[in-house]
């Protein structure tokens, strides 16, 4: 039974490609994506895959360690991890705009599912009535952020015009500073980011989000050299979907007391508020490599933790 919970935001500061495995349409590598809302996921054995390996380097001289808190890679059957993580869901998606450069979308949807795992993780956070919006209405907080056509003015996203709404409640400033002050590390470094998260979040229609987190991911196009004629081989032109830079992701890490194999002894068992200290502790604001095409520098986010209660 799991009985430490922490949610888990992964930040992301280069593309990063989870892939599916299967080729849908003109991409030949599309990204993973939930089913129903066609949003971006992590699988939850991508994540745990991701930070196991990150781990046997760190952890390297501690004799044990690595199969005591995510099981043993050989003899499975022996006993089980302590640590688990559910699938990687969207909070924010980075799409460009004609002022501001980008701005960090979300919708009543992703924040009320972002809600629902801070539940479960007894994480106190800021819960955003978020309004009935239409099609062609956005929620902005920063006014800097609207063009003016005329007497009207707009948030431009791509070359889609949209509505400014007010929030009279403040309760999206509130979560967008929340979300600042979470997802990301403190530290200069990470200063700005911050603050344009906090100022920058916009609020978008369900249906909205979901356009563009279809439509507006990175797609490169690779070509596979032949060695020998050093020209492009026939049908060697394939293409790549990431989640873009700056797109945000919130998991929940749950850890148990350590499973012990029979004949163990018991004295010995990491609680699970230890296994999740130990875990929490060597990759709180750090970065981690998920995902694929490592080698090209796919896969870099940053990983924040934010602790529940037991």
């Amino acid at each position: 039974m799991f009985t430490c919970k922490c949610l888990t935001f992964f930040y992301a500061i280069t593309p990063v490609h989870m892939g599916a495995g299967q080729a849908l349409g003109v991409i030949d590598n599309p990204i993973q994506r939930e089913r129903h809302t066609e949003h971006p996921s992590f699988a939850a054995s991508g994540i745990k895959g991701a930070f196991r390996h990150a781990a046997r380097g760190l952890w390297a001289q501690e004799e044990g360690i690595l199969d005591r808190i995510f099981g043993p890679e050989q003899d499975a059957s022996d006993h089980a991890g302590a640590i688990s993580f559910a699938d990687a869901q969207l909070v924010a998606f980075p799409v460009r705009s004609l002022k501001g450069v980008y701005v960090y979308a979300t919708s009543p949807l992703a924040l009320q599912r972002l809600a629902r795992l801070a539940t479960v993780a007894g994480v106190p956070m800021p819960i955003c009535a978020c309004p009935l919006l239409q099609e062609d209405e956005v929620v902005v907080l920063n006014e800097g952020l609207l063009c003016r056509a005329q007497d009207e003015r707009r948030l431009i996203l791509e070359s889609y015009a949209f509505k400014p709404v007010t929030d009279n409640s403040g309760a999206l400033k509130e979560l967008a500073q929340w979300l600042s002050e979470n997802a990301l590390p403190s530290g200069e470094g990470y200063a700005y980011f911050r603050n344009k998260l906090a100022t920058d979040l916009v609020l978008l229609s369900d249906t909205q989000l979901t356009f563009f987190a279809r439509n507006a991911t990175v797609v490169e196009p690779h070509v596979r050299i032949n060695d020998e004629s050093g020209t492009a081989d026939e049908g060697g032109l394939f293409f790549t979907e990431n989640l873009p830079p700056e797109a945000i992701m919130v998991s929940l890490a749950m850890a148990s007391d350590e499973r012990l194999k029979n004949g163990s002894n018991p004295n010995d068992r990491l609680s699970a508020e230890q296994v999740m200290d130990k875990v929490r502790n060597t990759f709180d604001a750090s970065c981690l490599q998920i995902g694929g095409d490592a080698t090209t520098g796919r896969g870099q986010v940053l990983v924040r933790f934010k602790e529940g209660t037991s």
